[in-house]
């Protein structure tokens, strides 16, 4: 079953849960939208990456939210927005941690030969390919920083 089939699945489970669904419910169909324009705008049907592409940019812009949440001491709108983000966490491939993206990034750069922070774009092409889905870019780009000096 492609995510599409999988989004449609869990629209209807979330439909017959009643009340209890209603976040899920409308965090996936917020999702289905945003995929149906982008295949609208791409006039063909989405890949499984690509649809994973619009889930991770969801929940970043929902992250970057969240910070502004809590600037405006908003507690109910950080808390919408958490269970929006563990209801698309649910779609994304299991997330790398920061040890294991530092193993990634040690490979890439020993791969193109990178210096110093001079040779960051030589690193993060490669390696935001490698944890595409699977990491935050803002996490990606401190470690490679870090390692590059």
């Amino acid at each position: 079953m492609d995510l599409n089939e999988r989004l449609t699945q869990d629209m209807k489970a979330a439909l017959k849960a009643g009340p209890a669904g209603k976040v899920r419910l409308e965090t996936i169909r917020f999702l289905r939208a945003a995929v149906k324009n982008a295949e609208i705008e791409k006039q063909a049907p989405l890949s499984d990456d690509e649809v994973l592409g619009i889930i991770t940019k969801q929940v970043k812009q929902l992250r970057d939210s969240m910070a502004d949440f809590q600037r405006s001491n908003r507690q109910d709108l950080i808390e919408r927005a958490q269970a929006e983000i563990d209801v698309l966490s649910g779609y994304l491939p299991e997330q790398l941690s920061a040890d294991e993206v530092r193993d990634l990034a040690r490979k890439v750069i020993a791969q193109v030969g990178a210096q110093g922070p001079r040779d960051m774009g030589k690193v993060m092409g490669p390696l935001m390919a490698q944890t595409k889905g699977r990491a935050d870019g803002k996490l990606v780009q401190q470690i490679v920083k870090e390692l590059l000096g």
